[in-house]
Order: C-alpha cells, then structure tokens, then sequence
C-alpha cells in the first residue's frame, strides 16, 4: 500500500509539472507545446522559444543531471564543443527538469546524462560502456553506440516545448 502510495504521488508530480495528464505513449520521448510556469529560471537569454525537458526513470536524487541541446547542424551532435547549451540540475528522482530559451523555432537534439558522483564527467567502464544512466531525446536507440542526430531530433515551436525522455541505465 506505501508503495501505491509513493508511486500516486509520483504520477501526480508530474501531472503537476506538465499541466496536464500525460499518456502512456507519450510519457516517453516526445515534445509538445505545453503551458508551464513563466516565472521559471532557464539557461540562455528570454526569447519566445522555451524548452523544458523532463528528464524520468532516474534511480537516485545522488549528484547531478546534465542536459545538452544541440543545434540543428548534425555534425555538432556530441561533437566537442558542438552544444548550444547546457545546464548541471540537481538531480531529483524520479523527475529531474531543465529550462532552456532557444534562439529560435528549429530542429534540435538533447542529450543528458545522470552524474550521480557529480564529476561532471560522463563515467565509462574499462571497456567504454556507460556506468551512468544517459537518455536522448525521442528516446533515440542508441544499442551500440550513439544515436544518430536525425533519431534524436525534435523540433522546438514558438511557445513552450516540452520534451519528456526516459534515462537509460547499464545492466
């Protein structure tokens, strides 16, 4: 009964955050216009476009979340120095969130990955796996290796865009 009590509260957290119910085939990786709260603190100067990604499924509130967008050029996509933006949120299972005003109406990719030892670092294993939970936007598969930035694009619209993306954990 605790358990069904935490999860209702969950559910009603998020309902609270998005404004509204969130479907199960949408609880994922897509992106709508959405009213969200005006007064919130985002990355990057006011301008008409705003990006609010919910970032789920994180195991812990331990250490921090990185959210990067990336522009629309794919070649910037996970390239060093290739973001637009980026912002470090405390992490806070299982719904961490992260504000960004975009230049403009455009296609973009995020990824963010969950830094709970807060090395700022995305920590790898001696094979180079993923030790920390990382999430894509659409969710893009990213089996072996990365995804590319056509399976994580989105497309940000005057307004609010509000992108919801599940992090993924190794075995």
């Amino acid at each position: 009964m605790e358990a069904r009590s935490a999860l209702l509260a969950s559910v009603l957290a998020v309902f609270a955050l998005v404004g509204g119910p969130v479907s199960a085939g949408d609880s994922g990786g897509g992106a709508g216009a959405t009213v969200a709260d005006p007064g919130r603190a985002c990355e990057g100067r006011p301008t008409g476009v705003r990006l609010i990604v919910q970032i789920g499924r994180l195991k812990s509130s331990r250490g921090e979340v990185a959210v990067t967008v990336y522009p629309s050029d794919p070649r910037r996509f996970l390239a060093p120095h290739g973001k637009l933006m980026r912002v470090r949120a405390k992490a806070d299972a299982p719904v961490t969130e992260a504000c960004f005003y975009l230049p403009r109406p455009d296609a973009y990719a995020v990824a963010a990955y969950h830094d709970a030892n807060a090395k700022r670092d995305f920590d790898r294993n001696p094979v180079g796996l993923p030790v920390e939970g990382f999430a894509f936007s659409n969710d893009a598969p990213s089996k072996i290796g990365a995804p590319t930035f056509e399976a994580a694009r989105f497309t940000a619209r005057p307004g609010d865009t509000v992108l919801r993306v599940k992090m993924r954990y190794g075995r």
